[in-house]
Formats: structure tokens, C-alpha cells, sequence
């Protein structure tokens, strides 16, 4: 079977995954579009395997979704957005404002289309299907980030010890561990222990006694994602790199034999572009037939604290993230859909501002610092788009929804490794932009 005889738009589901290939191209200069924690890993892989790359920002190193989110690596948490559990959250989200997904009310037929589309796939089976992808890059996410820390990255990855889930209650708690039991059952590998509030609190004193159930996760990490983006970007340039901050990409063209990109200042020729900027996805990749993706905003501030967290705390029913980072408590959560452009909207920081402060003592949430709105790039089946367009010398490399931090590294490990051999990963298989 040719890739051919797999369909226009490489329906690669289907597909035995040892015969795809497309045709090898010299790939020695390599432009990436965006400077996040995706574009800069993929860069990174590329100049492990010889290639000489560019790397274009329309705004600063991290400016986007890999600045302000929780720094989370944590595969025991890493899956499919779509779930019969996210219906419920967005019946509330059109009723409650303050609820943790917040969808505005508003005429917007993309948007529209997205949710419809979205829900379609909030079934068991569909879940089911897209968790099969994520085990298999699940179980390897960690070791991308070991890879980048041996190569030179300085900034470390460090242990999450511990991981705190926290619920008001037992009753709280079966949400989580129907899923944790869904994901074993999927073939990941989770090692996990259920807690009273008493035993949580023992664990971490800053925990109040609102909190009266937990689940405390093994194996999982954490970072520090300015400081970490900011040395994988060191290391990028030491390798040669060229980095140019703002610098927007206009424009990305095939021309048959090298690609343009027309960039503020100037065009410039290379061999294969790949296109990771986030929510902006569209403006470059929507030519080269990769599907769409909806922003789903992301609110984080830090705050000081009388007793820092001893590691990473979660509130799933609240959807929010503490995670110490230095002498401050970045505090993340929200999933609002809106335009990625649009301002910081107060009322959402202060409705995650509400939902933490029954759970941790001596947060002092009034000395709020570096709030700040991001737009992770979600996909309508919540899997991330990560391989070759329609063009032979563009690709995708995004929709990773609040997993770019956590696939990141691997994603960009997985796309070099097709770019420069002309061979698609099967990991990578059902992340196809073209699906």
C-alpha cells in the first residue's frame, strides 16, 4: 500500500503505519515559526540531526502559552480534552460565568462549529480511541525532557513529590478515579495512592480542611516554563541557531523546490518550514489543508505565601493548578473560548482567585503578580496536529491543547525525526494535520 493508496489527506487510522513515507527531501535549512516551548523543541531536535535552522517570533522567546501555564509534565493527567464529562462542564459554562470553562455568549459560526464538533466526540468510544494515541507518547514525554537536560538544556525538570489531587470529599474524588481507572485500562502505566484529608494534610500543611479527599500521583515532574523555554532557547542559539524576535511571519509559500517565508524585514528561502505558532495556527497552516483550531484561554497570576506547597497541588472540580515556582505560587486554571487576541478579562482571574482560596492556607491573594491570559490551541477531537501538510516541505506542529508543555519536547523530537528521513514516526500517526 503507497501513502497514495491511503487517501488525499492520509487517512492514517486505517493505514499500516511501517508503509507511510513520503518523499525525502534535503532539509538542511529549516525555518520554525514560533518561540515556544514546540517551536524551540522541534528546532533543538532538528539541529541533532544536522540541520540548520532560523527561528521566527513575532513577539519574544515564550510570549505565548508556554509563559504562563502550570509547567506541569505530568503523563498521569495528559489526556484526550474531549470527554461525556466535559458536556455537563459546558451546560454550566453558559449558565455561570465564574464556572472553569467559560464560553461567552456571543454570535461566532467557527466557533459554533468547533463546540458542535467538540461534542460529537465527548463519547466513550471516541475518548477511548484518541487515549490510545496519547499512551503511546505518554510513555516516552519524560524522556524528551532527559534528552534536551543531557544535550545542554541547564534548566531542570524536577520531581513532583508530592502530587497532590485534592477534593472536598470522597464523593468528589470517583470523577477522578473513574478516569485514572479508564487511563489503566487504556495501557498506561499510573501509580497512584488515595488519601483522607487528614493524611493529605500530613503531606502538606498548607492544605485546609476544606480538602477532605486526595489522590497522590507518583512519577510525575514539574518546571519552571519561562526559565526552562528561556534555557532551551540558550541552547538553541549555542547550537547555532538563529533566533529573530519580532519578527511576524506574514507568509509561508511552496514554491517546488524551497519554501518562502515572508517574514517582517524580508523573505527568506529554506528547505522545509514548520509552522508552530500556537492559537494562530491558522493564519499560515489553513493553505496547506491542516484542520482548524479554537483558543481556549488559560488565566494564571503568581502569588506569596506564608508556607510554599512541598509540590504541585490540583483542584480538578475547580480546574486549578498550584505549582511552586521559586519563592512565588503560580496559580493557573480557566478554559475560556474566546478570540486569542482579546484582552485579559479581571473577572476571570478573580473567579480562579475564588475557587483556590477555600483550599491553601496563606495565599495572599491580593498581591497578585504577572497576571496574565494565554491561548493554548485546541482541536476539535483533542489531538495535537504534528506531521507534514499538503506540502511536502511544510509542517504542523501545534493544537496541543493544554499539553505543550507536557508532549512539547517529544512532539519536536517526532517531527524532526520525519522531516529530516522523510519517514512519519507511527507515534505521530494519529496527530496527522490532515486527518
Amino acid at each position: 500500500m503507497t501513502s497514495q493508496e491511503c487517501g488525499e489527506r492520509r487517512e492514517r487510522w486505517s493505514c499500516p503505519l511501517e508503509e507511510i513515507h513520503y518523499e525525502r527531501r534535503d532539509a538542511r535549512r529549516v525555518a520554525v515559526v514560533g518561540g515556544g516551548m514546540v517551536g524551540l523543541a522541534t528546532a533543538w531536535f532538528l539541529q541533532e540531526r544536522g540541520a540548520e535552522v532560523t527561528v521566527f517570533e513575532r513577539r519574544h522567546i515564550g510570549a505565548g502559552s508556554s509563559w504562563g501555564n502550570a509547567g506541569w509534565l505530568t503523563p498521569a493527567l495528559t489526556t484526550p480534552l474531549p470527554e461525556p464529562a466535559v458536556l455537563g462542564y459546558g451546560l454550566r459554562a453558559v449558565m455561570d460565568p465564574t464556572s472553569p470553562v467559560y464560553l461567552p455568549l456571543r454570535a461566532d459560526v467557527r466557533l459554533w462549529r468547533f463546540l458542535l464538533g467538540f461534542a460529537r466526540r465527548c463519547t466513550t468510544r471516541q475518548w477511548r480511541r484518541a487515549m490510545a494515541a496519547y499512551v503511546t507518547v505518554n510513555d516516552r514525554a519524560l524522556d524528551a525532557y532527559d534528552e534536551l537536560g543531557a544535550g545542554g538544556v541547564t534548566a531542570p525538570t524536577r520531581e513532583a513529590d508530592p502530587f497532590l489531587v485534592c477534593f472536598r470529599g470522597s464523593t468528589q474524588r470517583r470523577g477522578m478515579l473513574e478516569e485514572l481507572d479508564a487511563v489503566l485500562s487504556a495501557g498506561q502505566k499510573i501509580d497512584f495512592e488515595l488519601l483522607d484529608g487528614a493524611e493529605a494534610r500530613r503531606l502538606d500543611p498548607v492544605l485546609t480542611e476544606h480538602v477532605g479527599a486526595a489522590v497522590r500521583l507518583h512519577g510525575q515532574r514539574y518546571i519552571d516554563p519561562p526559565a526552562y523555554v528561556g534555557a532551551l532557547a540558550g541552547a538553541v542559539r549555542a547550537r547555532g541557531a538563529t533566533i529573530l524576535e519580532d519578527r511576524a511571519v506574514r507568509d509561508v509559500s511552496d514554491l517546488g523546490d524551497q519554501v518562502v517565508v515572508r517574514a517582517d524585514h524580508g523573505d527568506h528561502r529554506f528547505d522545509a518550514a514548520v509552522l508552530a505558532t500556537g492559537a494562530w495556527l491558522d493564519q499560515l497552516a489553513r493553505r496547506f489543508g491542516v484542520r482548524p483550531v479554537q483558543a481556549g484561554r488559560g488565566y494564571s497570576f503568581s502569588v506569596p505565601v506564608r508556607e510554599m506547597p512541598t509540590g504541585p497541588v490540583y483542584l480538578p472540580e475547580q480546574r486549578v493548578a498550584c505549582t511552586p515556582l521559586g519563592d512565588r505560587l503560580r496559580v493557573a486554571g480557566m478554559m475560556e473560548f474566546r478570540h486569542p487576541d482579546e484582552p485579559l478579562d479581571p473577572r476571570r482571574s478573580q473567579a480562579v482567585v475564588d475557587a483556590v482560596r477555600p483550599f491553601l492556607h496563606g495565599l495572599e491573594l491580593r498581591k497578585r503578580h504577572d497576571e496574565w491570559v494565554g491561548s493554548r490551541p485546541c482541536t476539535v477531537d483533542g489531538l495535537p496536529l504534528v506531521g507534514r501538510t499538503t506540502s511536502p516541505r511544510v509542517f504542523a506542529a501545534g493544537g496541543h491543547g493544554m499539553w505543550g508543555i507536557a508532549l512539547g519536547p517529544l512532539s519536536g523530537q517526532l517531527l524532526a525525526e520525519a522531516i529530516v528521513t522523510g519517514r512519519t514516526p507511527p507515534a505521530l500517526s494519529p496527530f496527522d494535520p490532515l486527518r
